[in-house]
């Protein structure tokens, strides 16, 4: 397996399901003992939220995120016992916090603290109703920023572009009046589609602020260590290893876009011989196709899918 040059991309929230991670919990000690040491970090049984739902607990933000990240690292764990390591790694916002554990920049326990934390405050930054996101499908992001400006100024609130996650996808986040106003020029301007997102708060904009400022003292408080491998940060789209840029970068993401389509350019631009998703649900999988579909892509996130990831690494 030495000659795989792997990505290992991260999910961020969305990707979650209840059961999500109780086949790996079951058959491997190192996902066992993940879910262990973060119901142990947060004080309640997160194995049995992920494990057992109920789906509107598992929905709530500051659960949702350390869930997620949890079976990630459960996964990331797994795979490294069975010797299967990455050369870049990166993770879709919540995401790069898996991706910075699977490089070692941070512990898995700060971690899973901090990103309930940082759900919690996301939650709070935007009193419930105000905020709102959308999907704008179909159109070039620069034209879709373009008209979010354009918005912007018909409304005087908030709207920008928060996730660039494909050539066909832009998500749009910001006050409610100036993502609808976004998302009806979208339209005139020929999008294939706009659908509002079911989301509890307005993430990636400038809305976001108070969360960041909050998220940010603890961050600054948090020890980090230069990664042992690439991580492709979400707010730059640049490939980084120095501890003080890594957490900058998480900092900066909870305002800031995600530039998913740049990120995953610069890693194909790396030549890796595979992209394995590492954790729940297979969303970065769909969005790969529709960024390159040359790229070999895989995933881990049971027992099916990790033999299944294993076979195809050994025989290439």
């Amino acid at each position: 397996m030495n000659t795989n040059k792997i990505v290992f991309l991260f999910p961020g929230q969305g990707s979650q399901a209840v059961g999500m991670g109780r086949n790996l919990f079951e058959q491997f000690t190192e996902a066992r003992q993940t879910f262990e040491e973060a119901d142990d970090a947060l004080g309640f049984s997160l194995s049995k939220l992920c494990f057992d739902g109920p789906e509107e607990q598992l929905r709530l933000t500051e659960f949702t995120q350390p869930a997620i990240f949890t079976v990630s690292i459960a996964a990331q764990r797994v795979l490294a016992a069975h010797g299967v390591t990455p050369a870049y790694v990166a993770g879709h916002s919540l995401g790069e916090y898996s991706a910075n554990v699977a490089a070692g920049s941070i512990s898995f326990r700060d971690a899973v603290t901090t990103v309930r934390s940082r759900g919690s405050f996301m939650q709070d930054a935007v009193p419930a109703g105000e905020g709102a996101m959308a999907a704008i499908l179909g159109l070039p992001a620069d034209v879709v920023i373009e008209l979010c400006g354009k918005a912007a100024a018909e409304t005087a609130a908030v709207v920008s572009a928060a996730n660039i996650n494909s050539p066909e996808q832009t998500v749009i986040s910001g006050a409610v009046i100036a993502v609808e106003r976004a998302a009806a020029l979208a339209k005139e301007a020929g999008a294939k589609r706009t659908v509002m997102l079911p989301v509890s708060a307005p993430f990636h904009c400038a809305l976001m602020l108070p969360a960041q400022d909050r998220l940010s003292e603890l961050l600054l408080a948090l020890p980090f260590a230069d990664s042992q491998v690439p991580v492709a940060i979400n707010v730059d789209a640049t490939l980084e290893t120095a501890a003080d840029t890594l957490r900058d970068a998480l900092i900066r993401q909870v305002s800031g876009a995600v530039r998913w389509v740049e990120c995953i350019r610069l890693l194909t631009a790396q030549q890796p011989t595979h992209f394995i998703e590492v954790g729940p649900g297979k969303v970065l999988g769909g969005l790969m196709r529709q960024i390159d579909r040359s790229q070999p892509y895989l995933n881990v996130e049971d027992q099916a899918s990790l033999d299944k990831t294993l076979a195809a690494l050994k025989s290439s």
